[in-house]
């Protein structure tokens, strides 16, 4: 089993910052004033931790720029790494609701073949419109991703839906159901299951048999307890994999079960306390040496004939 990083995890080093407060009115994230490039630092620090595979966020890099997607691609390629791009954050086609959206999607299915992708993470809503009525949204999804996928079949890239804070594994496999296309598949990110109330594995077992790329995304509680777990996202901050409440090994033999081939990419969004106090890098390498243990832990059990 391979493990990765999605470049999600250093977006305040890519300039975004989380504009919400705590309860007491403090900033729930500060900018650490660090500045990357994808290629010049996200790129050469991936390839550092020997990684498998990388996830690139288009919002992240000139991903219209064809002479920069030609250098990612070419120090990727260099690297033998595997790579994901990413389109949608933070509100992707706001369940369904914005053409001009969906129009954005599809001008960037051509641009994972720039960087040497065949895999395209897409967001088809977000925590925001998690309380609307998901019939409808389930539906306007799928009327929309039937007009992507055929771009996406035309390009050869594969359209993964992540449950984004918004829809249920279940409601996910409606979605894939709904639009009937080889080329939209998932990508599954385990912690957004949890803050949706969903226990992890089973999710994962819902969802491996259609997943191409992952989020293995840890997390825990506040550690002030205050505030409600229906906060779906300031209630449930990220830690580094293996320091939260996620059964990773787990979720990984359900993946192997259905013959997984990427990775499990670390993504880390809000960060919980101890860990907001550490620098990016660190939070990561701490998560990356734990991917690696499980995935050795699965190759171990493969070994010896464990399902």
């Amino acid at each position: 089993m391979l493990v990765g990083i999605d470049s999600y995890c250093f977006h305040r080093y890519f300039g975004e910052t989380y504009p919400m407060t705590s309860d007491s009115g403090k900033p729930i994230q500060v900018d650490p004033g660090t500045r990357w490039d994808m290629k010049d630092d996200f790129v050469p620090f991936a390839v550092s931790l020997e990684v498998d595979e990388v996830a690139l966020e288009t919002l992240f890099y000139p991903a219209l720029d064809d002479d920069y997607c030609a250098a990612i691609k070419e120090k990727l390629d260099e690297a033998g790494m595997k790579r994901v791009i990413g389109w949608g954050h933070p509100d992707g086609l706001h369940g369904g609701r914005d053409e001009e959206a969906l129009e954005d999607l599809i001008r960037h299915i051509p641009r994972a073949p720039k960087v040497g992708a065949d895999i395209m993470r897409i967001c088809a809503s977000s925590m925001l419109y998690v309380n609307e009525p998901h019939d409808e949204e389930v539906r306007n999804v799928v009327k929309m991703l039937k007009k992507a996928a055929p771009v996406a079949e035309e390009h050869g890239v594969t359209l993964a839906i992540e449950n984004h804070i918004d829809f249920t594994s279940t409601e996910i496999l409606q979605i894939l159901e709904g639009v009937g296309s080889d080329y939209l598949k998932v990508n599954f990110d385990v912690g957004n299951s949890l803050r949706l109330f969903e226990d992890p594995v089973e999710a994962a077992r819902n969802l491996a048999p259609y997943t191409v790329a992952t989020h293995t995304k840890d997390i825990v509680t506040r550690n002030d307890h205050t505030g409600s777990p229906m906060q779906r996202f300031l209630f449930w901050p990220s830690a580094p994999a293996g320091e939260g409440l996620i059964d990773m090994l787990g979720v990984a033999r359900e993946l192997e079960k259905v013959g997984f081939e990427g990775s499990l990419a670390i993504e880390m969004d809000l960060y919980a306390s101890p860990w907001e106090d550490r620098p990016e890098e660190e939070n990561v390498a701490q998560s990356i040496r734990h991917l690696k243990w499980v995935a050795e832990q699965i190759e171990a059990e493969k070994t010896q004939g464990v399902s």
